[in-house]
């Protein structure tokens, strides 16, 4: 085989190489991220202020942010979520979910409920579960002090009311 022939046939060969190479890899990196979902939401009254928390399964820890409102509305088809409080508070996790990748359920507890252990917290619901956006309202007897932060190991959505 004359040396031109062969160079040929090695940049064939390494070409067909890496192209297995890059399809090979194409699958890992096309995979879906993981969103850690709901899968339980827990309340307690404590010195000063009223806490829920957003249990969570693994994956990376959702930004939290939340806002003062005068009604609560569900996502995504914006109906007005009645739940009993003077004053609204909804908070916003993403990514996070309340279901799987199939769609089922993972928090199969109420989507509504009364606090009536906690001071200013009066109930809890789940407003929204869309495309990877998670959001909880709380009615509250009084506007105060809010304050919304995550923990990891386990991955948790804190809400801090004061009373």
């Amino acid at each position: 085989m004359s040396r031109t022939k062969w160079r040929a046939l090695a940049a064939v060969t390494l070409l067909l190489t890496g192209s297995g190479i890059l399809a090979a890899a194409s699958p890992a990196q096309g995979a879906a991220p993981v969103i850690p979902t709901l899968t339980n939401i827990r309340t307690g009254l404590n010195t000063g202020f009223d806490r829920v928390v957003l249990d969570l399964s693994s994956g990376p820890a959702p930004a939290v942010s939340y806002q003062l409102v005068d009604e609560l509305t569900a996502d995504p088809s914006g109906e007005i979520v009645w739940l009993t409080g003077q004053y609204f508070i909804n908070v916003a996790a993403f990514p996070a979910a309340a279901h799987d990748t199939a769609g089922n359920p993972t928090y199969t507890g109420p989507q509504k409920f009364r606090t009536r252990n906690l001071q200013n917290v009066m109930a809890v619901a789940v407003t929204g579960d869309f495309e990877a956006s998670l959001t909880i309202g709380l009615g509250v007897r009084s506007r105060t002090t809010v304050n919304v932060f995550t923990l990891t190991a386990p991955n948790r959505v804190v809400i801090d009311v004061a009373h």
